[in-house]
């Protein structure tokens, strides 16, 4: 559409400098390209999106949607009062310009997954567009829905929502013509007043669809049915619906028609069933949809960022092949800045619905906006649109001829993105660092969602400072940083001077406070622009003696801790030190809570908040000037608003661990092993090193490739603790060995190479820490080096 029809489409007023089409809508600085074609949407959220209308500027961007006036000439601005609305206006204008059938898809869960099933399986008939990612919120729908373009014969959306009042503008810009409603869960419970409130808000996605398809042997069918009538299309694996469903080993029954899958989980069988009878639905005969659910097997709905060989970081995405995709996982990289030269693996792009030409020159495009050094393609299709591309590019007409001519990778980022039949997963496998089976995942979305919970407790003005010390708390240091400066946080906190270093040698830039530098080390911190905790009179004079120019400190106050800091009584003596040195920039004055989330303690807790104000006054009257306070930890932020201070220190919080039990935090971290071998033992036979696991009956005993080196504690031993298996909870048998751990597996469904989860969802760090009398960051920080981390985003 061109930016001039805009104004009539949302009632804005319009600054037009030069009409432009408008193809690309965007409402972050961090992803756009820059393209004359592009318009950057200012909303004013937990960050104000005006405040980046000069960096969209800067990037070349000229066409801009935005509340607040934009006072420079030469570009195209339609001012209105709530882009947002806007936003949504627009979708749902350009959707009303296709005539295509539209699913729209929601629930409490399992809707993501749904869409890409669902439309990998519709694919073998249409030409389908979706969703990005999960893009279901007040803003994800109407870019979901700006990506339709001519040519597309169905649209596959999901929508999601918190609260009440959301869903009806969401139902009317999708405007599906058939539903499906996933399941009722408890996600977002807190913004309805009952379940029942949450289902029928829910349901309003619907209220112009011809059908819905949903499952009939559910706790609230009856509501679904009483609100939307006759529309309603049901399954059940009872009798009595429209679909009679068997799940049998290995086969999915619906009716007469039998679809094979490995799926086995309930959650699996039940998204997957979902999407078959959509797709019958919609006119796809049992062989399309069987080729479909070939295509989807075992296929992760997610973003992996794994570690490769020779420094790389490989960004495997081989499940999703179209452009949209694409778009998606190169603007990702954006968050990891340690490996500047990019390079992309891509397969043939099938069922584009483009030209050649067309869709290889929009691919070439893409790759120079997203500063893509180097193409390495494969398939006859793009090796013949070669020379559209004009980076380094190798070209290979099958997957076998690139395994055997592979070229070499060293410290850059590869994206790996692969229609399904070319298996660039060997590629994958072949650039991995190697491993021994087990692996922490940590999922982005999850630290994405806990930094929000926290934010939301803060005052604009307040800054925030993540700590990012051991290892981001086992996580992976580079990568969590790098996360952590994409989303605009303030400071980062390490513990050591060496952590700040290979920080600031793989693209981190934003200040870095040292809690625990070194004595030896001060001479690092102007050469790598680091800041400094001052605890002692001798630490300050070795950092005067070693820096030239004017140091960067921190100096922390002992209110209590008695953990390194400067008492009341020792104070004159620092002052008299500040006098002397005016060259010494004081960044912070700080403090730390020993008892902020005890509420025993909170008469503690206030007098240490009574002296820090006392010490910061005396340092601030010396000094002149005002330096960032601050002194809350990740609970303190919740229990204690009034010591927020300038700035404070997000922790542990960050990874979903909140004692004071008032955020909805997710776990960040998923430890995963595998079973190496299954032993059949009887009764009276003995496991183990000093023959500790007694064999009462026969049993089955599995072994897996992990153990105390590998962080999984010696007290786990014995039957102290469980790991997750086929759904249920095992018991260890016998003593944890340094690189393996026995467990019983008589009862449950298991088999040489099955997923272990060691700690999620089930069972959870809390409950490890638990049976190990410990804490959460112990289990978290104790996760060995040699365990390799893949980094998910749903």
């Amino acid at each position: 559409m061109l930016f001039s029809q805009l104004q009539k489409i949302t009632g804005g007023q319009c600054q037009i400098s030069k009409d432009a089409e408008i193809i690309h809508f965007s409402t972050d600085t961090r992803t756009i390209s820059g393209n004359s074609n592009e318009i950057f949407v200012a909303i004013q959220g937990k960050r104000d999106g005006h405040e980046f209308i000069s960096a969209a500027i800067s990037k070349g961007v000229q066409n801009f949607i935005a509340e607040k006036e934009v006072d420079q000439p030469g570009l195209n601005v339609l001012q209105v009062n709530d882009s947002i609305e806007a936003l949504q206006m627009i979708g749902a204008h350009h959707r009303a310009e296709f005539n295509i059938p539209v699913v729209g898809i929601t629930g409490s869960n399992g809707k993501t997954t749904v869409k890409e099933w669902l439309s990998t399986i519709l694919s073998e008939r249409y030409f389908v567009v979706k969703s990005p990612k999960s893009f279901n919120s007040q803003i994800g729908v109407p870019l979901s829905l700006l990506e339709i373009r001519k040519g597309h014969e169905i649209g596959v959306f999901e929508a999601g929502i918190s609260k009440v009042g959301e869903m009806e503008m969401l139902g009317k810009i999708i405007d599906p013509t058939i539903g499906i409603f996933t399941n009722l869960g408890e996600a977002h419970d807190d913004g309805f007043e009952s379940k029942e409130q949450k289902l029928l808000e829910k349901l309003k996605l619907f209220d112009g669809a011809r059908k819905v398809i949903c499952r009939k042997d559910s706790a609230y069918f009856n509501s679904i049915e009483e609100d939307l009538g006759e529309k309603v299309k049901a399954w059940s694996l009872g009798e009595g619906a429209d679909y009679h469903v068997k799940w049998e080993h290995g086969k999915i029954v619906i009716d007469d028609a039998i679809f094979t899958t490995d799926f086995e989980t309930k959650t699996q069988l039940e998204n997957l069933t979902h999407a078959i009878i959509v797709s019958c639905e919609l006119g796809l005969d049992g062989d399309q949809i069987q080729k479909g659910i070939d295509l989807i097997e075992g296929v992760p709905m997610r973003l992996e960022l794994k570690k490769g060989i020779n420094g790389c970081y490989i960004l495997d995405d081989s499940y999703n092949n179209d452009e949209a995709g694409l778009k998606v996982a190169l603007d990702y990289l954006e968050s990891h800045k340690q490996n500047p030269k990019r390079t992309l693996i891509l397969s043939d792009i099938l069922h584009s619905g483009k030209e050649d030409k067309d869709l290889y020159s929009d691919i070439a495009s893409l790759m120079q906006s997203r500063n893509v050094s180097r193409l390495i393609g494969v398939g006859e299709k793009i090796k013949a649109s070669s020379k559209l591309f004009p980076q380094e590019s190798l070209f290979f007409e099958s997957t076998e001829e690139l395994l055997e001519n592979i070229p070499p990778f060293n410290e850059e980022m590869i994206v790996v993105k692969g229609a399904r039949n070319f298996e660039l997963e060997r590629v994958v496998q072949r650039l991995e660092e190697k491993s021994h089976g087990t692996v922490l995942e940590v999922n982005f979305e999850a630290l994405f969602h806990n930094l929000n919970q926290y934010r939301t407790l803060l005052k604009a003005s307040t800054k925030l400072m993540v700590m990012v010390k051991a290892n981001a708390y086992g996580s992976g240091l580079l990568e969590v940083a790098n996360f952590l400066q994409h989303q605009r946080v303030d400071m980062l906190g390490v513990a050591y001077v060496d952590e700040a270093i290979q920080l600031r040698k793989n693209g981190i830039n934003i200040p870095i406070m040292i809690m625990n530098p070194h004595i030896e080390s001060f001479e690092q911190f102007e050469r790598y622009d680091l800041q400094a905790e001052i605890f002692s009179i001798s630490h300050l004079k070795r950092l005067l003696k070693d820096t030239r120019e004017h140091p960067k400190i921190h100096i922390k106050i002992d209110t209590g801790m008695h953990r390194l800091g400067f008492s009341p009584d020792q104070l004159d003596e620092l002052i008299n030190h500040l006098k002397a040195n005016p060259q010494v920039k004081v960044e912070g004055v700080f403090t730390h809570f020993s008892s902020s989330d005890i509420v025993d303690e909170d008469a503690f807790t206030i007098n240490q908040a009574r002296l820090f104000d006392q010490a910061y006054a005396k340092i601030e009257e010396v000094i002149g000037y005002s330096p960032i306070r601050h002194s809350c930890n990740s609970p303190a932020m919740v229990r204690w608003p009034q010591y927020h201070y300038d700035m404070v220190r997000l922790g542990i919080g960050l990874h979903g661990f909140d004692p004071t039990g008032k955020l909805d935090l997710r776990n960040s971290s998923q430890l995963k092993t595998v079973i190496s071998q299954i032993q059949n033992l009887k009764a009276g036979d003995t496991v183990g090193y000093s023959r500790m696991g007694k064999i009462k009956r026969d049993s089955k005993i599995a072994i897996l490739p992990i153990g105390y080196e590998d962080g999984y504690s010696r007290s786990f031993g014995n039957g102290n603790a469980f790991v997750e298996i086929d759904g249920e909870l095992c018991p260890t048998v016998g003593n944890i060995c340094m690189d393996m751990t026995m467990v019983d597996v008589t009862d449950v469904h298991a088999k040489e190479g099955d997923d272990v989860v060691i700690f999620g969802k089930n069972p959870t760090i809390k409950e490890l820490a638990k049976w190990a009398h410990t804490i959460p960051y112990e289990i978290l920080t104790n996760v060995s080096n040699r365990v390799k981390r893949v980094f998910i985003s749903e």
